[in-house]
């Protein structure tokens, strides 16, 4: 345990009063009404994690609506997620964000000049929901549908700061401790045997710290999917359309809230589903890929960073230098914990990750404008009262 301070406030749990945090919040809630929000796919109901959400989401009496974006095959699995949710005691709906109604209404969007169908998953399927939640909420939480560690307190700690008048933050991002007690392993293989060393290679390959490198390094865990923000935020924040969409998001919030209104929340020790490394188009291994090209976007466009593929080569170098050290002090760390560790695999997966960053790179190069789906102020401006349409089909469509 530490009390360290980084560019972006810390708020650690060193000895919150769990009962108070939820009675303020039920307090304040009264006048500052509370969106919780889980995306999730069909298949995410038989995960084992998703009935213990539930029950952490019975506790939570103080939201004003939780909703579930979405994503299923047929009419059959959205019914299957509806019967599901019954249990779920808090006003809730379950957006079917790729089903008949609402593409329906994505389509008279396009015909104004916004097309968001070209865009498909999470990314999506967030923004959905962030225009529905910023009709009536004034704070906006969003988590994953598979935190097998789940309790009431994790939206309760990421809505905390930005509910809190003495303290009025704009954004909280979630930060854990990616281990597993129970089999003594080190998870977070994405972040910590990719983007931590790739940060720290981009700083060396640089030769100085581009000050959106040095907001996102203040972050312990900047691939957190937890995370809250007022609405006036939501509206304001374009969403990745892809898997980049943690540092998609922390880059909007970068561009558009003041760092003193910024803060990250001790959510203690989490654990989830774990991936497959996968392939290009799945897994790990896709995630690697996007956030990469994301982060390569964001360097140009803020920091008029030049990337070419001398810059690519080169950094690959010094990643794959940054990421073995990591390895080696993550070996010690799990030594001294008992916590086993293979680090040849770990040594593997970073040869596997770099190879794909290079080619991720490439593609980055030939096609270098991102896949953002537009804020909800512009798409306002285009469809004026898209939100509501929206929400009356979801509305219809969980009454039948």
């Amino acid at each position: 345990m530490d009390i360290k301070q980084e560019e972006v406030t810390t708020l650690h749990d060193i000895c919150v009063d769990d009962e108070e945090l939820i009675k303020s919040i039920r307090e304040v809630a009264v006048e500052r009404p509370i969106t919780i929000i889980m995306p999730m796919l069909y298949r995410e109901i038989k995960n084992r994690a998703i009935n213990n959400i539930v029950r952490g989401l019975n506790k939570c009496d103080y939201v004003e609506e939780i909703l579930i974006p979405l994503s299923a095959e047929s009419k059959e699995e959205f019914e299957k997620v509806k019967r599901f949710f019954s249990r779920l005691e808090p006003k809730h709906y379950v957006i079917w964000c790729n089903g008949e109604k609402i593409t329906k209404l994505l389509y008279e969007l396009k015909e104004e000049g916004i097309n968001v169908l070209k865009y498909e998953g999470k990314g999506r399927d967030v923004w959905i929901a962030l225009g529905i939640a910023s009709l009536r909420s004034y704070a906006i939480a969003l988590h994953d549908a598979d935190v097998q560690t789940y309790s009431e307190l994790i939206p309760a700690k990421l809505l905390f700061p930005i509910l809190e008048p003495e303290l009025d933050f704009k954004f909280s991002k979630g930060y854990y401790a990616r281990v597993n007690l129970q089999k003594n392993i080190i998870y977070g293989r994405v972040f910590r045997l990719f983007l931590h060393p790739l940060l720290k290679a981009l700083v060396d390959e640089i030769g100085y710290e581009p000050d959106f490198l040095n907001f996102l390094r203040a972050f312990r865990y900047p691939l957190a999917g937890e995370f809250a923000m007022t609405r006036d935020v939501a509206i304001d924040v374009d969403v990745p359309g892809d898997w980049g969409i943690e540092i998609g998001i922390l880059a909007e919030i970068y561009r558009n809230v003041a760092r003193k209104r910024i803060c990250q929340v001790d959510l203690g020790f989490y654990e989830h589903k774990h991936q497959e490394l996968g392939n290009r188009g799945e897994g790990l291994v896709r995630m690697v890929r996007d956030i990469f090209k994301t982060l390569l976007r964001v360097l140009t466009e803020e920091d008029r960073v030049q990337i070419s593929d001398s810059f690519l080569t080169s950094l690959r170098v010094v990643y794959q230098r940054v990421a073995r050290d990591c390895i080696r002090q993550y070996h010690a760390d799990a030594v001294f914990n008992c916590l086993k560790y293979d680090r040849h695999l770990e040594e593997t997966i970073v040869e596997r990750f770099s190879k794909h960053m290079l080619e991720a790179g490439k593609e980055y190069l030939n096609r270098p404008i991102g896949a953002r789906i537009p804020d909800w102020l512009r798409t306002i401006s285009a469809k004026r009262k898209i939100r509501e349409e929206l929400f009356d089909i979801v509305v219809e469509e969980n009454e039948k």
